[in-house]
């Protein structure tokens, strides 16, 4: 497989950051009103070693519910398939990732699947800790592993800014709580799901990552097993049924590629056995993924054969 190459990128993001004008940053989350649309970055990793990258690569921006790969992963560690699985489905769906509608008929009213929300508090909710401080310091210890880098942590402004505006993310939990899909304090289980949504890094951190993934779950450093194969695989998994949100079946049909969004801009795509790519363009679609993003890895995986299918 051939390996991503400095030019290329560039000449490929130059093609597309334009499209920024084509979308509108997030608003519903106050703190990330501020970003600017036409900021764009780009970095993929291979797996041996090389990183490429373009764009304002040192920008710091949160990951989203690009966390929620990794909080199913970690649930998977801790409490395996079968306990998970009896939480949220395994199916894609066609609504909204912040859908209530699926809670209200489904039966026993869980979740379909772990990227939607309900179904990533539901996993939240799930993850050991005695408090919401102790299950974040997990989640960060985790990419601390995969990255290298112990700096990073969560934008405590834009934790803050989503816990306070979190409403219909509290209903879903109050619907999922009086139905028993999650226990304990929902206002805890908040301040823990907000603030790994607000973990901060940048491009070429966040590839990495998905070069992990890329890389069945072995540290590129060490070669050491940082997520068995199998959840590694189960993540992966997720990630090309749901993980652009009820855009997944286009994406997999342009692209063909494991990735997950989140609404600040970000797309994390992992390439089997080659790398992980992470692009950062904060301008969205309707569907809450970014415009330039979705263009420069449809441009990606053509030129570069990615597809799975």
């Amino acid at each position: 497989m051939q390996n991503v190459n400095q030019e290329d990128l560039v000449k490929m993001m130059e093609h597309v950051r334009v499209y920024a004008n084509n979308g509108k940053v997030a608003d519903y989350i106050p703190a990330l009103k501020k970003q600017r649309p036409e900021m764009h970055a780009v970095a993929f990793q291979h797996i041996n070693g090389e990183c490429v990258s373009t764009g304002q690569v040192d920008y710091n921006f949160t990951i989203q519910s690009v966390s929620k790969v990794l909080s199913l992963a970690i649930a998977l560690m801790e409490h395996g398939v079968e306990a998970v699985f009896s939480r949220v489905g395994l199916e894609p769906t066609s609504d909204p990732f912040y859908s209530i509608s699926t809670l209200e008929v489904g039966k026993p009213s869980k979740p379909l699947n772990p990227m939607i929300n309900a179904g990533a508090l539901a996993i939240t909710n799930m993850l050991c800790g005695g408090n919401s401080e102790d299950r974040v310091r997990t989640i960060l210890s985790l990419i601390h592993r995969i990255t290298g880098d112990d700096t990073i942590y969560y934008d405590e402004e834009v934790a803050k800014s989503e816990f306070e505006t979190a409403f219909l993310n509290r209903s879903l939990c109050y619907f999922m709580k009086q139905n028993g899909v999650i226990t304990g304090s929902v206002e805890e289980l908040l301040d823990t799901y907000t603030k790994q949504c607000a973990i901060s890094m940048n491009v070429e951190q966040l590839a990495k990552i998905g070069a992990l993934f890329a890389n069945d779950g072995k540290s590129l450093d060490t070669g050491e097993e940082i997520i068995p194969s199998f959840y590694s695989r189960i993540c992966k998994t997720f990630m090309v049924t749901c993980g652009m949100y009820n855009a997944s079946g286009e994406f997999a049909t342009k692209v063909g590629i494991p990735a997950k969004s989140g609404v600040s801009g970000v797309i994390l795509g992992v390439v089997k056995n080659l790398g992980g790519v992470a692009v950062f363009g904060p301008s969205l679609d309707e569907k809450g993924n970014s415009v330039i993003g979705l263009k420069l890895l449809e441009k990606m995986s053509a030129h570069y054969e990615w597809s799975i299918f």
